[in-house]
């Protein structure tokens, strides 16, 4: 995966993820816990918030994919595998709590042999 790919003028944009990941870019915003509003307009677009949301999830499917050997597979993985140690919880729900820094720390940990 190419970071390239997903972005725009410096900023990650939401019509390219979508693109690449063969969805929505309203459905790339609930996968990251934004509103309809948050990826429509450009100012909001361009929010620290929206943006952190979105370089969340894209720095996580770059860790993953080499795991999986696509960006497809990571995607779908990161929206419905339930990770060990999270109550059952994805890496997309726990993005959305504001939890990514915990999902990250988990990926480390597996490709470190910590958890299996």
């Amino acid at each position: 995966m190419n970071y390239v790919d997903f972005a725009d003028h410096g900023l990650f944009d939401p019509k390219k993820m979508a693109s690449a990941l063969r969805t929505s870019s309203e459905e790339i915003g609930r996968t990251v816990g934004l509103g309809r509003d948050a990826l429509q307009r450009r100012d909001r677009i361009a929010s620290p918030r929206t943006q952190r949301r979105l370089r969340e999830m894209t720095e996580i499917l770059a860790k993953v994919e080499p795991r999986f050997g696509s960006t497809l597979i990571a995607y779908a993985w990161y929206r419905s595998e339930p990770l060990p140690g999270f109550s059952g919880f994805t890496a997309m729900q726990l993005v959305k709590e504001g939890r990514a820094d915990e999902v990250m720390e988990y990926i480390d940990a597996v490709d470190a042999g910590i958890h299996a």
